[in-house]
């Protein structure tokens, strides 16, 4: 998942719930809020970036019984509602994604990684595990599992113990969508070749669901990256990318070490093109692929 950077600048009319364009957040609510979503997420706003929690907040507001921002945040740090918080998590999340983003991971993947971990097997009694860490509507894990799936008709046999991909994502609308795998024209065409939408989809009413040769290996969780990943066991390969550059650095360096311990010895790391390590981790070693670059627990 990408966390939007974007806001826009408003606040609650006297008479109702509703944002006007033409009114603002003030300042110490906009603070409130950036340290409520920061304490909740990790995610931090930084400056400017009221015009976003207007336009993110506008439909929830309109829909509850609270007047300001103000009002809405006594409620949310009470802690006793947590079906909202869910809600303004997910209305300040956004579930950017494509198939097969920048392309070069599933790349590496195909024709590095698991060539190499299928003829060198370093665990023969379990199945080989891959997670999608802040997956948003799935289609990273998924595009992990077709690529996995194309892997497979090359190498019969290659994990005679199977592969099982989790992906995890704080939203629950994410997490629900992914769980479904059904996208309507515009998600699919995002990323896939006519080949691909053919030869991995279903129809299903006006929109496409994902095939159920890639979806069986698949599962999704909800998960915020600030909790615990002891629960979801050990990978062989992680995928955390373009999500690190919304945290600050100490969290930066805290999920690292996290997902460095989540890995098995010598296993993989991908992260984002604009997500340096070397600042934050001393866990890693950068391996330069021809396709790209990807990182190993020393």
């Amino acid at each position: 998942m990408a966390f939007n950077s974007e806001l826009g600048t408003s606040n609650l009319s006297s008479a109702g719930a509703s944002l006007s364009a033409n009114q603002d957040i003030s300042a110490i609510e906009y603070t409130r809020f950036c340290q409520f979503l920061e304490k909740k997420t990790g995610v931090i706003l930084g400056l400017n970036k009221e015009y976003l929690v207007k336009n993110r907040l506008r439909s929830i507001l309109e829909g509850a019984k609270e007047q300001s921002l103000n009002e809405l945040l006594n409620v949310l740090e009470s802690g006793g509602e947590n079906a909202l918080t869910a809600r303004v998590i997910d209305a300040m999340t956004t579930n950017e994604t494509l198939w097969f983003r920048d392309a070069h991971p599933f790349d590496i993947l195909k024709e590095s990684i698991l060539p190499e971990l299928s003829a060198n097997p370093r665990d023969q009694t379990n199945p080989f595990r891959i997670w999608s860490a802040a997956s948003s509507t799935g289609q990273e894990a998924y595009s992990i599992s077709i690529t996995v799936t194309e892997f497979l008709k090359r190498n019969p046999g290659a994990f005679p113990k199977s592969v099982e991909i989790i992906g995890t994502d704080i939203s629950q609308a994410a997490v629900q969508q992914a769980k479904d795998g059904v996208y309507d024209e515009y998600e699919i065409i995002r990323g896939l070749n006519d080949q691909q939408q053919r030869q991995y989809f279903t129809a299903n009413g006006d929109k496409r669901r994902i095939s159920a040769n890639v979806k069986q290996r698949v599962r999704f969780q909800e998960l915020n990256l600030l909790q615990s990943y002891s629960l979801l066991g050990q990978f062989e390969i992680i995928f955390c990318r373009n999500v690190l550059i919304y945290f600050s650095n100490e969290i930066k360096a805290d999920i690292l070490s996290r997902m460095a311990r989540s890995l098995k010895p010598r296993g993989y790391l991908f992260l984002g093109g604009s997500e340096p390590i070397a600042s934050y981790s001393d866990a890693f070693e950068m391996i330069r692929c021809k396709q790209g670059v990807v990182y190993r627990l020393k």
